[in-house]
C-alpha cells in the first residue's frame, strides 16, 4: 500500500502542475538499478559505517531481482553515512545520474534494506542520528568542484526499509541538462550496494586523503548548503548508490 500511495503522488504533483504534463517523463538512474550486478570486488567500497552487528534472516526488500541489492541485515551491514554520495559509473553508464535534458524533477526513489533491530540502533547511536536523506542537485565548477544548486527536503528513512521507495515533491525542482543527482547522507541510510565490480564507482563529498580513515566514516561531510561547493575527491570503486529521481522534461 505504501508504493501505492507514494507513486500516486508523483501523478499528483503533475497535475498540480498542468506545464508538466505536456513533458516527457523519465526515471534519471533506472537503468543502472536493473543493471545485472558485477562480480569480484577488490578495494574499498566507501561504506560509511559497519555495524559489527551480525545479521539476523529477513529480506533485504529489493524490488530488482537482477539488480544490485543493498547490504544489510547480513554481516558486514555496511551503510552510506553522513555524507553526499554521487554515482559516477556502473559498467557502461559514465556519470548515470546525470539530467539529460533541461527539465523539472518530480520525484526521487531510494532502494533501503531492512537491517535488524540492533544494526539500527547500532548506526542511530553512531552516525548522528535516525535514518534519513535528500536528493541533491549539483553542477560541476571545477576539477572535482561541485556546487549544490538545489535539495529535496530531508526524508525520515526507517518507516521505507526494505521497500523501495519514492517520494514525491510537493516543491518541485527545476534542472539544467548536465547537473548531476546526488543523494545527501546527514546520518545514514541502508542504501548501498557493495561486492561488485571494479567498473562500478561512486565518489562522496570527502576531502581527499581520508577517504581510508575509519574516523572518516562519522564524520559529518553531507553537503546541504544551497550555493556551496564542496570536493567529491573520494573515489570508491565495488559499490553503488541505490537512488534515482524522476524528470520531466521541458516540452
Amino acid at each position: 500500500m505504501k508504493r501505492s500511495l507514494v507513486a500516486v503522488g508523483t501523478i499528483v504533483v503533475m497535475l498540480l502542475v498542468p506545464a508538466l504534463a505536456f513533458g516527457t517523463l523519465s526515471e534519471v538512474g533506472a537503468q543502472v538499478l536493473r543493471a545485472p550486478a558485477g562480480g569480484g570486488a577488490t578495494g574499498p567500497t566507501g561504506v560509511s559505517g559497519v555495524s559489527g552487528v551480525s545479521g539476523a534472516s529477513g529480506s533485504t526488500g529489493a524490488t530488482a531481482a537482477t539488480g544490485p541489492v543493498a547490504s544489510c541485515p547480513g554481516s558486514p551491514c555496511e551503510v552510506l553515512s553522513e555524507t553526499t554520495g554521487m554515482q559516477v559509473k556502473v559498467g557502461r553508464f559514465n556519470a548515470p545520474l546525470t539530467i539529460p535534458r533541461d527539465g523539472t524533477i518530480v520525484a526521487w526513489s531510494i532502494e533501503l534494506s531492512l537491517p535488524t533491530p540492533a544494526q539500527i540502533a547500532f548506526f542511530n547511536k553512531n552516525e548522528g542520528g535516525t535514518s534519513e536523506a535528500a536528493i541533491a542537485i549539483l553542477r560541476n565548477t571545477r576539477g572535482l568542484g561541485y556546487q549544490m544548486v538545489a535539495q529535496s527536503p530531508l526524508i525520515g528513512l526507517q518507516p521505507f526499509f526494505g521497500e523501495k521507495a519514492q517520494f514525491a515533491l510537493s516543491t518541485t525542482i527545476p534542472v539544467t541538462k548536465g547537473e548531476r543527482i546526488g543523494l545527501t547522507v546527514p546520518t545514514w541510510a541502508p542504501a548501498l550496494a557493495i561486492a561488485l565490480g571494479k567498473n562500478v564507482s561512486w565518489r562522496a563529498s570527502r576531502p581527499r586523503n581520508t577517504c581510508t580513515n575509519a574516523a572518516e566514516a562519522s564524520t559529518e561531510t553531507a553537503q546541504t548548503v544551497v550555493k556551496s561547493v564542496a570536493q567529491y575527491a573520494c573515489l570508491y570503486q565495488t559499490a553503488q548508490l541505490l537512488y534515482s529521481a524522476t524528470l520531466v522534461s521541458t516540452p
